[in-house]
């Protein structure tokens, strides 16, 4: 039995300085997963990965995560992607350091 598709965002981390980062509808990446595409359509993120992928020059390690809708934009499923998204779990670092 094959597994439903579950929303997802395409999420990688920056060449230059290794932050995660998140593939927007518009092309661009961007620190906040609240700005991230979230794709609802297995064959357009499969897609947006390839072009994602195809960008080597700006980031490495591209993949699928799954996300769901909130009011905010994306949200993360699983543990791991709430990590990136909040950044390191040490204070005063990366995107906890605007907290």
């Amino acid at each position: 039995m094959t597994r439903a598709f579950t929303p997802q965002v395409v999420t990688a981390n920056a060449l230059l300085d290794g932050d995660v980062v998140y593939q927007t509808a518009d092309d661009r990446w961007t620190r906040s997963i609240a700005e991230a595409e979230l794709i609802e359509d297995e064959a357009h993120a499969q897609i947006r990965l390839l072009d994602a992928e195809a960008q080597q020059d700006r980031v490495v390690g591209a993949y699928l995560a799954d996300a769901r809708p909130s009011e905010t934009g994306p949200h993360p499923v699983h543990f791991r992607e709430a990590v990136r998204a909040t950044g390191p779990s040490n204070y005063f670092h990366g995107k906890q350091e605007r907290l």
